[in-house]
């Protein structure tokens, strides 16, 4: 997509949002710069929320925002991937940018602590060190489990490994063998599950946390699982990982 189609496409777009949420910014630009991500390849940032210097920022109508979004960036990805849609994309980006702006209003740092979260499970994805508690950043996806962008994390607490252990999701349930060798907390990518996330479904097991969890936290282990179902109930009221 042209730069000039571009920009004319997310004028459009910013006009849909309800003014209510736009309040307090001051402009949503479009520049043709692509900002890549400086150390993984093919992840680009493609809008930001730029707080402005207010007169009045103790307020929360003093706080103002410059929301951008990135031609180049939109462009990049369009030729990494398939079937890119340009106006859903840029329309995702347009509310998470808004939603910044919103938290910042609000004096809450939920979205930035989520921002945080992604970073880190790209870091896990690549087998990078990462902080073992990010998912808990992560949006609420049921009881004990949280939703980072494609990816549910199920939280386990226990006192050690198991040798086996038990999921319930969408009125499954799930019988899993634990590694003899993994160590907490672990990360178990569950393989077989039937109407998975988009993305990768992960049971973690880690130790209610405690004094010595703050003097020396241990890396995490990962491990990829195989999943088998022991029970289903088209009926069942265990909602506890929708």
């Amino acid at each position: 997509m042209r730069l000039s189609d571009f920009e004319a496409m997310v004028r459009r777009i910013a006009d849909e949002v309800p003014s209510d949420f736009m309040q307090g910014i001051a402009e949503v630009a479009v520049s043709s710069r692509a900002v890549p991500h400086p150390e993984r390849h093919e992840i680009y940032t493609l809008g930001e929320c730029i707080p402005l210097p207010a007169a009045d920022a103790a307020s929360v109508e003093g706080i103002q925002s410059r929301i951008v979004l990135y031609h180049g960036s939109f462009a990049a990805l369009a030729r990494l991937q398939e079937g890119f849609d340009w106006r859903e994309e840029a329309w995702e980006t347009l509310t998470h940018e808004v939603r910044h702006h919103l938290e910042w209003r609000a004096r809450a740092p939920d979205l930035e602590a989520f921002d945080r979260a992604v970073e880190q499970n790209f870091a896990r994805q690549d087998g990078e060190p990462f902080d073992p508690l990010f998912y808990l950043d992560g949006e609420p996806a049921g009881r004990d489990a949280f939703r980072v962008e494609d990816d549910v994390f199920i939280d386990r607490l226990v006192s050690e490994p198991p040798s086996a252990a038990t999921v319930q999701w969408h009125g499954r349930s799930y019988r899993i063998e634990v590694p003899a060798a993994v160590t907490l907390p672990a990360f178990l990518t569950l393989n077989g599950v039937a109407d998975g996330p988009p993305g990768e479904l992960v049971l973690v097991l880690r130790r209610k946390p405690g004094l010595r969890d703050l003097l020396r936290q241990p890396a995490p282990s990962q491990a990829s699982v195989s999943a088998v179902e022991v029970y289903f109930s088209r009926d069942s009221t265990d909602f506890s990982n929708l």
